[in-house]
């Protein structure tokens, strides 16, 4: 088991843990949560060794394998199956003792020692190590292709899979995992979901992903006021037994029953008028999703909302045989032949009011699909229309890195609306927690979640008809994400979304549309269907 006795740690000059008690069953699954900047990562260090209490003693067994997902990459030319198996370190010791053995002249003594090597080989499974490393590859979403193919050849992203994959190769007792999912799609999640389950030791992982922590989890630990609080059963057990806590002693829920009241009225107001029939309509889907959104919204620090947004056309677009892709050149029809088509044939009509969640696996054209919609792509082939009047608001997958990070939230304010008077952009930027000096200051040392809160002002700015969210949630912590969770529930306007995280897709799109094999097309079924549809075809097809 792991215990906290009377444990403090501060990080120069600010106290993280103050005198925390805990003890961790062997065998537990459990969800470390707790605000940006609590000590999440700070308490992992104390696990591993990087970094040591203050005062207080921390104990778990000495004998027990940790493992870890390392921060770098090392740009290497070793192939990716080779590299994911060096995490079994153990087992890279003995096969480098066996070659060291077998490299020298043959005697009795060393062929003592190479017999029980070899022996320490078939405890290893050193007989099934490329299997399993390539089932754990497929999982996380690499082709046979890419798995021969050199660490230099892979993005960021990419390099942090792989170090996951080496993290989940080595036989461990204690397995901890910062964020893994955050270079994840949602298929490679859903599987890690799965592995995850089946691990059979103690489990300690850091997520924002709820969904994720509901499937795998059985106790989470909360970082609160620099103590350390266990509660029994998964995430959203924790925010029931939370926001009763709350309740009682705040009566936090009024600010909530404040809104559900509002809402009602005008519905109650309004629906028998034909001129206000769909604003009423629109608020009685907002009522019912607000159903969607945790209890400990009311609680939370953070919240915003997006402007009603501006009359839109209906359709506001239509596609008709379009191919979408990347084009390499100009126009002649050699290099029309040799543009990179992702999806072809795509006959799609975008109503007003519609909410879409994009599902399929990494690298179908998600992001390609959307990125023509928002006209960042011209299509391929056959003709877009966008119908006038239609305002786009578009977050994509990197819109993060896209902000002027020498700049501050004020000057991408005054750059987006350079007629509105500063006062109102800051009381907007307030509105959004960047109040006092941090309006005004270069966002270079503002964290990754603080950079996506200030792109996602950006775009409610716009007053958008259309919304379309590729991965919003890649930088947000939790309460961020209840926050944007909350917002999308209640936007009037028309909404596409591509993420990995189940709750928001859940609580804000009422249809999805599947990306496979270069078409575009409905799916009828919810996020559980689609697990189904994945380990019926994608996943069955490539464990084969």
């Amino acid at each position: 088991m792991i215990r906290f006795q009377q444990v403090s740690l501060a990080r120069g000059v600010k106290p993280l843990l103050d005198k925390v008690d805990l003890l961790l069953n062997p065998g537990d699954k459990i969800g470390l949560i707790g605000a940006n900047g609590a000590g999440k990562s700070s308490l992992f260090g104390l696990l591993r060794g990087t970094l040591h209490a203050d005062q207080g003693d921390l104990d778990f067994p000495a004998n027990w394998r940790m493992a870890y997902v390392a921060q770098e990459t090392p740009a290497l030319d070793r192939p990716a199956i080779e590299y994911a198996i060096d995490g079994d370190v153990t087992l890279r010791r003995l096969e480098a003792e066996l070659a060291a053995l077998e490299a020298e002249p043959e005697s009795a003594e060393n062929g003592l020692r190479m017999a029980d090597i070899y022996a320490a080989l078939a405890d290893a499974d050193a007989y099934t190590v490329h299997s399993r490393a390539e089932q754990l590859l497929t999982g996380l979403g690499f082709t046979q292709a890419q798995m021969h193919l050199p660490l230099t050849s892979f993005s960021g992203g990419w390099r942090m899979r792989l170090n996951l994959a080496q993290a989940l190769m080595c036989p461990s007792d204690l397995l901890l995992l910062d964020e893994p999912t955050n270079h994840l799609d949602l298929d490679a999640i859903i599987w890690l979901e799965d592995w995850l389950k089946r691990y059979p030791g103690t489990l300690i992982v850091i997520s924002h992903d709820r969904d994720f922590l509901d499937g795998v989890v059985n106790v989470i630990v909360h970082i609160d006021e620099r103590k350390l609080k266990r509660y029994s059963g998964n995430y959203s057990s924790f925010e029931r037994q939370r926001a009763a806590q709350l309740e009682l002693a705040q009566g936090m829920m009024e600010k909530q029953m404040r809104q559900r009241a509002h809402l009602q009225s005008f519905i109650d107001r309004f629906k028998a008028q034909a001129s206000k029939a769909r604003q009423a309509q629109s608020r009685i889907k907002a009522l019912a999703r607000m159903e969607e959104v945790a209890p400990l919204r009311a609680a939370a620090e953070f919240s915003f909302e997006f402007r009603e947004p501006l009359r839109a056309p209906n359709p506001l677009l239509t596609m008709d045989r379009v191919s979408a892709g990347y084009r390499n050149g100009g126009g002649d029809e050699a290099q029309a032949a040799s543009d990179k088509i992702i999806i072809s044939g795509i006959n799609f009509s975008l109503q007003a009011g519609q909410r879409i969640g994009l599902l399929g696996i990494n690298g179908a054209g998600k992001s390609t699909f959307i990125k023509t919609i928002a006209g960042e792509l011209d299509g391929l082939a056959g003709e877009t229309q966008f119908n006038k009047g239609l305002s786009i608001g578009y977050f994509a997958q990197h819109q993060v890195e896209m902000l002027r990070h020498d700049e501050s939230p004020l000057w991408h304010m005054t750059k987006a609306a350079p007629t509105v008077r500063e006062q109102e952009l800051r009381n907007f930027l307030g509105s959004f927690n960047f109040n006092g000096a941090m309006a005004t200051s270069s966002i270079a040392p503002f964290s990754g979640g603080e950079k996506a809160r200030l792109a996602l002002a950006l775009i409610v700015w716009q007053r958008p008809n259309l919304l379309l969210l590729d991965e919003p949630t890649n930088h947000l912590d939790l309460e961020t994400r209840e926050a944007l969770t909350h917002a999308l529930a209640q936007f009037e306007g028309t909404l596409m979304l591509v993420s990995h995280d189940r709750h928001l897709l859940r609580a804000t799109t009422d249809q999805f549309i599947i990306v496979a094999d270069g078409k575009v097309s409905p799916f009828d079924g919810d996020l559980d269907d689609y697990k189904d549809w994945l380990y019926k075809t994608k996943l069955a097809a490539k464990a084969a």
